[in-house]
Formats: structure tokens, sequence, C-alpha cells
């Protein structure tokens, strides 16, 4: 969990870089991708695995290609050039809560309680703030408005991504899901690149070298972390990275791009993390219980 939360804690750090060097929101999305796809594929071919075969394999790599990797990427790429990293880190802490509202509806067995509910309502409360403010934690101008609506929306992809991955947990292998999510991922970032966008012309080495981390380090580790998470641990207990990624893009943004932290910023943050604590207390507390019922 502690290195998937450094690899997404960083990658807004390093989109707004890599954005800074000229390189387009869905070129880079697209170069992330791809990269992440390739180094999927090497290391499947390393492990001598073959084509996955597996139904659900195949339907969830599908689903996760567009919900928590193309729709996410496209999304906040954008909305890094209207806020800062540390603002859509503080957004990503979200996910736990959102996630829980996700398996709610999708997985019997992870109902909402009334203490959830209440999480849910502080971490939101937390949004209204960070959108009132003003305070996008860029020195200059910003749209946080614009930026937060996006975010929202990637949050939300990426809540029912997790929770369809965990639906169909135990029936796939992580590294084989992951090698149809990157690949599918990238194609349809492509389609959209080539629509909206253009083809994306040559780029800097330095720019490679922060696509390159991204595809890594945030985007190929990370996610082969987290589906092996979704095998043992809860979709919401697995989804609190939320936790860590935030202060590690709030940290990152004001050592790294010189961003600001704002009253705004602070307090929603702190809103939002307060109701994750209180969701993840919740869902411990059940997961104990789940644990002591199985013995």
């Amino acid at each position: 969990m502690l290195v998937a939360s450094l690899g997404w804690g960083t990658a807004g750090v390093a989109t707004r870089a890599a954005l800074d060097q000229g390189v387009p929101p869905y070129g880079l999305a697209l170069f992330r991708a791809a990269i992440a796809a390739v180094a999927v594929t090497i290391f499947l071919v390393v492990g001598r695995r073959g084509v996955p075969r597996s139904h659900e394999a195949w339907k969830t790599g599908l689903v996760m290609g567009t919900s928590n990797l193309a729709i996410p990427f496209i999304l906040s790429n954008i909305a890094l050039q209207y806020a800062s990293a540390g603002f859509l880190g503080i957004m990503t802490a979200l996910i736990p809560i959102m996630t829980a509202g996700v398996a709610h509806v999708m997985l019997p067995d992870e109902r909402l309680t009334t203490i959830k509910l209440v999480g849910l309502t502080i971490g939101f409360a937390g949004v209204a703030v960070l959108f009132l403010s003003g305070d996008s934690g860029l020195a200059e101008g910003g749209r946080p408005l614009l930026a937060g609506v996006l975010g929202l929306v990637a949050v939300l992809s990426i809540a029912f991504g997790g929770t369809y991955a965990k639906k169909f947990a135990g029936r796939y292998e992580p590294s084989e899901v992951s090698g149809i999510h990157f690949t599918s991922g990238a194609l349809v970032i492509g389609i959209a690149m080539l629509l909206l966008e253009g083809v994306p012309g040559s780029q800097t080495g330095e720019a490679w070298a922060l696509m390159s981390y991204m595809a890594l380090a945030s985007t190929f580790l990370p996610f082969m972390l987290f589906y092996w998470m979704l095998r043992h641990v809860s979709a919401t207990y697995a989804s609190m990275v939320g936790y860590v990624v935030p202060v590690i893009a709030v940290t990152a943004g004001v050592v790294f791009l010189d961003e600001r932290v704002g009253v705004g910023i602070a307090l929603g943050g702190l809103l939002i993390l307060i109701g994750v604590v209180i969701t993840d207390r919740v869902e411990a507390r059940y997961a104990r219980a789940r644990a002591g019922i199985a013995q």
C-alpha cells in the first residue's frame, strides 16, 4: 500500500512537469499507458505466461482499462492545467469514501452503515470547502471548480472500476488483468487523442523521462500491487491508499513545483481525510469481525 501510494502520490507532480515541457494532455496519457502496457507485456513474457483465457480476466481488464485508466488519466491531465498537484492529490482521498458508496450498490457484503455515511458526508463537506474557497494551489490563476469537477468524475470512475475488480477477485491473475487493463486503456486514449488532439509532436528527453517514471512507478507497479491487494482485502480497504496519496502529492508539489497550500486546501483536505479515517475505522472493524467468523 505504501509503495503504491508513493507512485500515485508523485504522479501529479510528474504530470504537471511534463505538461510544462509541452506534452499535450491526451498525448501524455497515451504515452504513460502505452509504456506501462509494454512493461507488463515484458513481465508476462519473462514469467512465461500465455495469453489470458479467463472470461473474467478479459472482462475485468477491459472495464478497468476504461474506468481506472483512460477516463482518470485524461481528466486528471486536463485538471492539472487548472489546479495544483496537491489539489488533485487531495481529491484522490475521496476514492475510499466513493468506493464505499459504490460497493454498497455492487457488493452485497460491503453495505453502507450510519457511521460510513457520516464519513462520506464529512468528506464531501471538504470538497465543498475546496470548491468555495477558490484556492487552486497555483501561484497564479487556476480554475478550482473546473478542476474539482473533473477530479470528482475521475474519482467516481476509479471507485466503480475498483469495486468491479473486487467483485471478480480470485478469478483472475493480477498480472494478466494488468496487461489487458493497460493495453485496452492505451487504445481508448489513443482514439480519443486522434479525434480531439491530433498526433503529438516530438518530445524532449526530460519529457520522456517524466513519462517513463509515470508509466513504471506511477502506473505499472501501483496497479499490480492494487490487484494483489484486491485478492486479500475488501475493495474499500484496498482503496485506503487514499490516506497517503494526498500527503505525498501536497508535499511533492510544494517541494518540487513551488505550489502553495492555502487555507481552502488545508481545511478541505483535513475534512476529507477525517471522512476517510471514519470510513477506514469502520471497515477495519468489520474486517476483524469477518476474520473472526471465518476462524
